[in-house]
């Protein structure tokens, strides 16, 4: 062995490294866990969006009623049905609705693709369960432009058992108190009238404003109740963005998805007026059945006097 140098007369040995290359069969391994990461990656969304996730929130109201103390709303919105979202996964939807056991269930429009389309949801819908009703109101893909098939959609929700909302408040006797469900007509295309909506209320009634499109918050802050206080609704449920759909570091990757009033009102939870305020995600999708950091959700709501 040669030797390099010495150390106090003893020589020291020359070490010679050469470089192994792995074995094939780690190689092999490597390749197939990167090869399986990679097909991870590109299903998870594909998984996210037919994962149903129940978003569980207690909202706290300033001045609730005793009445309404533990009332539990169920929120769905955006169902999208179509090829992407078949009636298999409808009847889904309504069985886990109908799991959650909530004393009022809400609709917020969307139903499926097209007008036809949510013609065709009502008449195969299966039934859903609430001891204080069902409430729905219609989304952009739910009305022709020119609103031809309102009536019939209407009718159809009807016998469904969900009683639409259009520009129309309903109203909601819990014990010896009334809760109210403010419905506003779709922002695209229908005619939203939030102050006539508003009117219909006071400012001390509970009420709960149903809109599409978180895009019809500014009128319904410039809206006032019939008493003439601006602070006329005390919860407010709206759909329409996907939470994004796709995103990435929570910013939406498709910008077709963000409201017009800003990236602010893409989903969650917010207060805003003394009010609390949620933008769904929604259930289905548009365009291809996949989301990113966007789940697919229902919500249960729990109300609760709101402490200082």
């Amino acid at each position: 062995m040669p030797y390099r140098r010495s150390l106090g007369g003893i020589p020291l040995p020359r070490y010679e490294f050469k470089y192994r290359r792995p074995p094939r069969r780690r190689l092999r391994l490597s390749r197939a866990l990167l090869a399986l990461a990679a097909l991870l990656l590109l299903a998870y969304p594909f998984f996210e969006a037919y994962h149903l996730t129940v978003d569980r929130h207690v909202a706290a109201i300033a001045d609730l009623p005793k009445n309404l103390k533990n009332l539990k709303i169920v929120y769905v919105t955006d169902i999208h049905e179509s090829a992407r979202y078949p009636q298999a996964r409808v009847d889904a939807l309504v069985k886990a609705i109908n799991g959650l056991s909530a004393d009022l269930v809400l609709f917020g429009g969307d139903y499926a693709d097209t007008p036809d389309g949510a013609f065709a949801f009502f008449q195969r819908m299966p039934k859903v369960y609430a001891r204080l009703g069902v409430y729905g109101i219609l989304g952009e893909c739910d009305l022709a432009q020119d609103q031809s098939n309102l009536t019939a959609l209407v009718k159809a929700m009807t016998n469904a058992g969900v009683l639409p909302l259009v520009n129309t408040v309903g109203k909601v006797k819990v014990g010896t108190i009334y809760l109210y469900v403010a419905g506003s007509d779709d922002y695209e295309n229908g005619h939203p009238d939030l102050k006539g909506l508003a009117a219909q209320v006071r400012s001390d009634d509970f009420v709960i404003l149903l809109a599409h499109t978180p895009d019809l918050l500014p009128d319904a802050l410039k809206a006032a109740g019939s008493d003439g206080d601006n602070h006329w609704f005390d919860l407010a449920l709206f759909g329409h963005t996907h939470g994004g759909q796709v995103t990435l570091f929570g910013l939406p990757l498709l910008p077709n998805f963000v409201p017009d009033v800003g990236r602010r009102y893409l989903s969650g939870w917010l207060e805003e007026n003394r009010a609390s305020l949620l933008v769904s995600n929604g259930v289905g999708t548009s365009y291809f059945p996949a989301r990113l950091f966007a789940p697919s959700q229902i919500h249960l709501i729990t109300l609760k006097q709101k402490t200082t």
